[in-house]
């Protein structure tokens, strides 16, 4: 019964992302070919929407499944590090056409192929993983 919000949530996030087109390869390959501005929008709006949920749940308590309050520690900035690390993510999500929030929605609306996609994201997630402490950090 706990996790029910969370399901609820993913449906919501589910409903949002189709009735958004953000789910659209079209959509994307626009973005990428700087032909339209309507995923860049859909980011800017999700990013503030992050700003803002983000500090009312620490200003409010929220507490996490692992029963801890909601906390963020920002990140040191690596230019070589991020630029590398973003451009290898920008290049499968301009080849698959989904990043992975959009992967589960296109799961659900029956385009099976995306588990070929989800396999592969997990499997690249393994293997950094697994080399992580042979990699420059």
């Amino acid at each position: 019964m706990k996790l029910l919000r969370f399901l609820i949530a993913g449906i919501f996030f589910g409903i949002i992302m189709s009735k958004s087109e953000a789910i659209s390869w079209f959509r994307i390959h626009e973005m990428f070919r700087f032909e339209s501005f309507h995923m860049y929008g859909i980011i800017g709006v999700a990013v503030i929407m992050g700003i803002i949920i983000i500090a009312f749940m620490k200003k409010t308590k929220v507490k996490t499944l692992r029963d801890t309050f909601v906390s963020y520690t920002p990140m040191k900035l690596n230019l070589k590090r991020h630029l590398i690390a973003g451009s290898i993510f920008g290049m499968g999500w301009a080849l698959m056409g989904a990043c992975p929030g959009p992967m589960f929605v296109m799961l659900g609306h029956g385009f099976w192929i995306f588990l070929l996609v989800l396999f592969s994201a997990t499997m690249g997630t393994y293997t950094y993983g697994a080399i992580r402490h042979k990699l420059p950090h």
